[in-house]
């Protein structure tokens, strides 16, 4: 089924609207990533103005940053702790922006869009 991101076609009382022209491609939309954890997966997508937009859909490192030592280091992820997108988000292990995650190095929350930037960027909290 096509995802798309238009007017739609019904008025609020029921009746239709009269289309004045067809789809366009631009109206077109996506299904979301919902990036997990497991082996390292990522979908390369062709955009608009001949870009690219990597998409990570499995996730096995984070970059972490310690705030105290100023350094990004690379840690693996264990689990999601909490996700305040969605609570049936945790279940699932699915990694969004604000996702708190367990890693190697200890908790961290998620600060990058693994769904639209294509990697896992993320800051200790404890």
């Amino acid at each position: 089924m096509v995802v798309k991101q238009r007017r739609s076609k019904r008025k609020v009382t029921g009746g239709r609207y009269i289309a004045h022209r067809k789809f366009r491609k631009t109206e077109l939309g996506r299904t979301p990533a919902h990036t997990h954890i497991g082996t390292g997966k990522r979908r390369i997508l062709g955009t608009r103005g001949n870009t690219i937009k990597v998409k990570l859909m499995v996730a096995e490192f984070a970059n972490v940053l310690d705030q105290k030592a100023k350094k990004f280091e690379k840690s693996k992820i264990v689990s999601v702790v909490d996700n305040p997108a969605s609570r049936h988000f945790v279940r699932r292990n699915i990694i969004t922006k604000g996702t708190v995650i367990q890693t190697e190095k200890g908790k961290a929350r998620v600060t990058s869009r693994p769904g639209q930037d294509g990697m896992v960027n993320a800051v200790l909290i404890s």
